[in-house]
């Protein structure tokens, strides 16, 4: 049965019926109401076309994807139709991303041709070394993630050739979007690898072919421990994808440019640093530190809910249930139980879970530690600085975005352009 919303304009009396296609309307079918009804002067001074004002786009769809779906009500995610639960459960981080950029599980021969195709990539040249290494040992790690995946692309021939063109280099061209792709992610897991080594005094270490992503990325930084394997394989699956967030939404308007991959990925790690984004597991490892002890937390809440703080990593806008991830991420903790329960900054950690969970305050607003604060326990009980969690987990989430890019690249070229309602300045 044809779905539909009959609106009256009270402005001409007018009525129109706008079609509902699962859940949502078409932006352009609202801009048919009062709408010129020709092209002489005088229709076009008549009409008043109605527009969509949704500051930050809280209720506003801007694309088609077929890749993940949340249903934030009931409280669940599937991944190209397979529930997040069997993923975690069934398959390794490899098999995830392969799944989500490519649509399937991967068999042997496509997980080896991506690792080749990576572990080429992951190869630094002396410039992207001399980057790096031009760097301060304490500076932080965002302006040098940028610096050195810029060095990156200044090397790369195709991802140049780009503004150089006026066809578009990868629109329509999956085979060379698809090799782009691997090379993006692979400047990103050396570029994180070369840092935490320069950070850390440490030696840096050679990629092998035979290697998963994740695995090459703890071989390059020089973590030999098959836990930590494991441990991510699993976690990692869990920020894959989380449809379409705030950096994957900046991946994809880059991206509207006809722009290479690296450089809308590089517009994505910007906003993945963000305070209100990524970023806010910075402020609440800050809060951990200068809580310091369980016994202190108490005050600490009560400080929050008088206003007297924030809490930063509790809270999701998406789910007004719970968050089907906290529930994995609470089996990988139950596994790693000794190395979080013996890490100091964890115990504070835990213990405002714990407070936070039985106070009033937070169960009536639905404040719980959310799955990105959460999994990054496992990071710290691993032994991981603080300074390496996001941008380790903006690795693990940029195939996702680039997943995403990849969809867009199927679809007919269209710039992002957002509108604006103009308001009248405000007299001095």
């Amino acid at each position: 049965m044809e779905q539909y919303l009959e609106v009256t304009d009270s402005r001409s009396g007018k009525s129109y019926k706008i079609p509902i296609e699962g859940d949502y309307i078409r932006a352009a079918d609202i801009g048919r109401i009062g709408a010129p009804e020709g092209r002489d002067e005088a229709a076009l001074k008549a009409a008043h076309p109605l527009h969509i004002l949704d500051n930050g786009y809280q209720h506003t769809a801007c694309m088609e994807s077929s890749i993940t779906h949340i249903d934030g009500l009931r409280g669940t995610i599937r991944y190209r139709e397979f529930p997040i639960e069997s993923v975690f459960h069934d398959y390794v981080y490899e098999d995830a991303m392969h799944l989500i950029i490519w649509g399937a599980i991967p068999t042997q021969q496509q997980k080896d041709s991506v690792r080749e195709t990576m572990y080429k990539a992951m190869i630094p040249s002396q410039s992207v070394k001399d980057v790096i290494s031009a760097f301060p040992r304490d500076a932080e790690t965002f302006p040098m993630i940028l610096a050195g995946m810029s060095a990156f692309a200044a090397s790369d021939s195709v991802v140049c050739k780009t503004r150089h063109q006026q066809s578009a280099m990868f629109h329509g061209h999956l085979d060379l979007a698809d090799e782009a792709i691997a090379r993006t992610i692979a400047y990103l897991a050396s570029t994180i690898s070369l840092i935490y080594a320069h950070k850390n005094e440490k030696e840096w270490h050679a990629p092998e072919p035979t290697k998963s992503l994740l695995g090459n990325l703890l071989q390059m930084m020089g973590i030999d421990n098959p836990e930590v394997e494991k441990c991510l394989a699993k976690l990692w699956i869990l920020y894959a994808d989380h449809e379409m967030t705030n950096s994957t939404a900046a991946v994809l308007h880059a991206g509207s440019t006809l722009i290479d991959p690296v450089s809308a990925v590089t517009a994505g790690i910007i906003c993945g640093y963000g305070p209100l984004h990524g970023g806010a597991i910075d402020l609440a490892y800050e809060a951990f530190r200068q809580i310091g002890t369980p016994e202190r937390v108490p005050g600490f809440i009560e400080r929050i809910k008088s206003k007297g703080g924030r809490l930063f990593g509790y809270g999701h806008r998406v789910y007004k249930t719970r968050d089907p991830r906290v529930t994995l991420i609470e089996e990988l903790l139950e596994e790693h139980r000794e190395a979080v329960e013996a890490n100091p900054l964890l115990r504070v950690a835990m213990a405002i879970d714990k407070y936070a969970s039985q106070d009033s305050y937070f169960i009536e607003r639905g404040l719980k530690a959310n799955a990105d604060l959460m999994g990054c326990f496992l990071y710290t009980a691993m032994g991981f600085d603080t300074d390496m969690i996001i941008a380790i987990t903006i690795l693990s989430r940029t195939p996702g975005a680039l997943a995403h890019w990849r969809e867009s690249l199927t679809q007919p070229v269209k710039l992002w352009r957002p509108g604006q309602k103009y308001v009248k300045p405000l007299a001095n």
